[in-house]
């Protein structure tokens, strides 16, 4: 009578989601300020003042009928071919207004493109540790998710592993740089060598292999590194990009698809992402906030104090003991749990009010996540906390 596997999807809350909604529930009874919650990234840096300017702006001079109307479906032309300009301004590329496809967020931008690509039998390569929701974005489509696990070492690509999952029904590779969760950049080392071994296999296997580069983090790095722009290494590249970060407006859902104009068939692709986009009831994204992006393309919102949160949890954690890979980029810090057993980690985590999120659903067990756009406060007054924690287990007391 109903769809067993949305069912499923509707009582079961990812991970992340159930370590929230467990947060609230303790902040109810013991106060908000004793509980430490790492579990969501729910950006907690205003959005620059620009954001509240424009839209103030917008609302009260622009026409009061067309400021709430529908755009076309792909989204309004002007602030498509702004969008373009800005990434030729910035990467030296050649895109214009047929290159881009304005979407509700990264995760219609992923749903739209994983629909408009998949058929009968493909295979989606995501590289652990992973966005959880990649997987229920993928399998919905019918075709299968294949995890190739990133080196333990430092979370770059291992690429014997990833040559072997390689195959005939290699329909994409998608990447996330920086990472959610492990807060890691894939260099322009390793961003070279995955195209160079994609190029391979598309010779090999007589068929594009796409590269999916999901990209809602592009700006948030740190210490002057920089996020290689994938569309200038690879051809077959389609960006999925979200302002959510960036803007610090997650709740305001709005992005876009960027199909590269090198790729094989690029009018064909965005016809492809246009009827995907229809199928998935994905059409028009919000009008008011498309007219928000072109006044604050190239903005962002104050990241110093996320590189002041991660520079204190590293130094930190790395000294209670905990061992961690290098976060170059996002909020997010993905340590080594101090047990095998992560979700038992959690567990043990819980009892002095700290809220991580087990790395099992990520594809990586035996690590956890930790987000840290929160409150410096907040982060400081946990320190206690986590070392408690280190020592109960180096004490024996788990």
């Amino acid at each position: 009578m109903l769809s067993k596997d949305m069912i499923n999807l509707g009582q079961v809350r990812s991970v992340i989601r159930e370590m929230f909604e467990y947060g609230n529930k303790r902040a109810a009874e013991i106060g908000r300020e004793n509980v430490f919650d790492y579990s969501l990234g729910n950006p907690s840096v205003p959005a620059p003042e620009i954001v509240n300017e424009t839209l103030i702006d917008l609302l009260k001079n622009e026409d009061p009928v067309a400021i709430h109307s529908y755009s076309s479906a792909p989204g309004d032309p002007t602030v498509r071919a702004a969008i373009a300009n800005n990434l030729n301004k910035e990467y030296g590329t050649d895109f214009s207004a047929g290159n881009i496809y304005i979407t509700s967020g990264a995760a219609a931008a992923l749903s739209i493109t994983f629909k408009a690509l998949a058929e009968e039998n493909d295979e989606f390569i995501v590289f652990a540790p992973f966005f959880p929701e990649y997987r229920v974005f993928i399998e919905n489509t019918g075709a299968k998710l294949k995890m190739v696990k990133c080196r333990e070492d430092d979370f770059q690509i291992d690429f014997e592993a990833l040559k072997n999952a390689l195959n005939k029904n290699t329909k994409a590779v998608v990447i996330n740089s920086p990472c959610n969760p492990s807060g890691v950049v894939f260099n322009e080392d390793t961003i070279s060598k995955l195209a160079a071994v994609l190029s391979d296999a598309e010779k090999e296997f007589g068929h594009p292999i796409f590269l999916i580069s999901d990209e809602p983090y592009r700006e948030l790095v740190y210490d002057n590194i920089t996020v290689p722009f994938v569309p200038n290494y690879y051809e077959n590249t389609i960006v999925c990009y979200s302002f959510s970060k960036s803007l610090s407006i997650p709740g305001e859902r709005i992005g876009y698809i960027l199909i590269s104009n090198k790729s094989t068939s690029p009018e064909l692709i965005f016809e492809a992402v246009a009827g995907a986009g229809r199928a998935l009831g994905y059409v028009c994204a919000s009008s008011l906030f498309q007219k928000l992006i072109p006044v604050c393309m190239g903005k962002t919102a104050d990241i110093s104090i996320y590189k002041k949160n991660r520079d204190l949890l590293c130094d930190a954690l790395t000294e209670y003991g905990y061992t961690l890979p290098s976060p170059d980029g996002a909020f997010y810090l993905f340590i080594k749990a101090l047990e095998n057993d992560a979700n038992r980690f959690c567990e043990n985590a819980k009892k002095f009010e700290l809220l991580l999120v087990p790395g099992d659903s990520f594809g990586y067990p035996g690590y956890v996540r930790i987000s840290y756009c929160v409150s410096t406060e907040q982060i400081i007054k946990s320190l206690p906390a986590f070392k408690k924690l280190a020592d109960s287990y180096r004490n024996g007391e788990f």
